[in-house]
C-alpha cells in the first residue's frame, strides 16, 4: 500500500484542521459575488437534464447545495473527512464522498458535469496534465467542466489561519496556462472568463473561471 504524495497529506492536515472556521467564515459567500453565481447559473444550463455533476474539492459544500438547488444531480468529494463532517451536517439529503480528485473511483464516462472551484489550486502544477486527463476520463462525451482560480503567477501562503497551527500554499495560475494544458488533456475550451479583484471583499487578484466541454465524437 502506498502513501499518499506529501502535498495531499499536507492540504488534508490544514483543511482537518480549518473546517468548522472555513465553512462559518464562507457561509453564504455567494451572496455577495453576482458574477459567481451567473458563471454557476449558466454552467448548470449546460449540463441539466444530462447526468450527474461531480463537485470535486467540495469542501464544505455550500457549491454542491447551489447546484443542488439549481436543480443538478450533484454530488460532492473532498480530501477532508473534517469538511465533510461539515458538508454532511449541514446539507443531509446530498451525497458526499472522501477521495482524492488525482485518483477517482469514478467510471469512465460517467458524469455530464465536473466543477473544480478553486480546487486545483494545491495541485503541482507538474501534476495538473494528470488531474485534467483524469477529469476528462469520467466525463462523457458532450460533458462540461468548469474551473476556477485565481490569477497570477506567485503562489499565496496561508500561515496559521483562526490561530490553528498549519499552513498552505494557495497556488496562482495564469488562463492562458490552463486553457492550453485542458485542451492537451483533449478538452475544447468552451469560455474564459475573467474579472478583477473586488477591493470591497478585500481581494488582490483577478479570478479566472474557464468552461471546458469533452467533445463528442465524430460522426
Amino acid at each position: 500500500m502506498t502513501s499518499d504524495p506529501e502535498f495531499l497529506t499536507i492540504t488534508r492536515t490544514f483543511y482537518d484542521a480549518i473546517a468548522d472556521d472555513y465553512a462559518e467564515r464562507f457561509r453564504g459567500e455567494l451572496v455577495a459575488r453576482p458574477l459567481e453565481r451567473a458563471i454557476l447559473g449558466a454552467y448548470a444550463e449546460l449540463v441539466r437534464g444530462h447526468g450527474p455533476v461531480a463537485d470535486l474539492g467540495c469542501g464544505p459544500g455550500r457549491i454542491t447545495a447551489h447546484l443542488a438547488g439549481l436543480g443538478l444531480p450533484v454530488f460532492g468529494l473532498d480530501l477532508s473527512e473534517s469538511m465533510l463532517a461539515v458538508a454532511r451536517r449541514e446539507n443531509p439529503e446530498l451525497r458526499f464522498e472522501q477521495g482524492s480528485m488525482l485518483d477517482l473511483d469514478l467510471p469512465d464516462g460517467g458524469l455530464a458535469g465536473v466543477v473544480c472551484w478553486y480546487s486545483s489550486i494545491h495541485t503541482p502544477v507538474d501534476l495538473l496534465p494528470s488531474l485534467f486527463a483524469g477529469f476528462h476520463r469520467v466525463l462523457a462525451p458532450g460533458g462540461h467542466l468548469l474551473i476556477a482560480f485565481q490569477v497570477g503567477d506567485e503562489p499565496r501562503r496561508h500561515e496559521n489561519p483562526w490561530g490553528h497551527p498549519v499552513s498552505l500554499d494557495f497556488q496562482r495560475r495564469r488562463p492562458e496556462r490552463i486553457a492550453g494544458l485542458l485542451e492537451g488533456a483533449g478538452f475544447a475550451v468552451r469560455s474564459r472568463t475573467v474579472r478583477e479583484a473586488d477591493v470591497e471583499l478585500e481581494e488582490t487578484t483577478p479570478h479566472a473561471f474557464l468552461i471546458a466541454d469533452k467533445p463528442l465524437p465524430l460522426p
